[in-house]
């Protein structure tokens, strides 16, 4: 499988839960995982939380609009970034954009929404 990405992946009906909830401020919503750790792969353990928090949004305004994640207590990432789903992309921005927005600007604090979350490995 080659290098992977360990997290945790969102499903179909909690994703459309959450998007009536926290609309998309750009054409293309994403908003389908959490980032625990990248560069793994088969031998490295997939994290075991399967709950989380919604507490915070992060949006450059030209772009990038993620949801910051607390997961077990913390929103560190144990990296140097916040545990995050990139929630929608405009034009020409990707997805790894998200941990730069959030440690630039900041996040604004929302009410705690708890989401279910699927431990999972996936190719980035």
């Amino acid at each position: 499988m080659g290098r992977t990405i360990a997290g945790w992946k969102i499903d179909a009906a909690e994703r459309d839960r959450l998007l009536a909830r926290f609309p998309p401020s750009y054409e293309r919503p994403i908003a389908d995982h959490v980032t625990f750790r990248f560069g793994t792969d088969a031998d490295t353990s997939l994290p075991t939380e399967t709950e989380a928090y919604i507490v915070g949004e992060a949006d450059d305004g030209a772009g990038v609009q993620a949801l910051v994640v607390e997961i077990d207590g913390t929103t560190a990432r144990g990296d140097g970034s916040h545990f995050h789903i990139t929630w929608s992309l405009g034009e020409g921005r990707a997805a790894k954009e998200s941990n730069d927005v959030i440690a630039a600007s900041g996040w604004i604090a929302v009410d705690r929404v708890r989401i279910a979350l699927q431990p999972a490995r996936w190719k980035g």
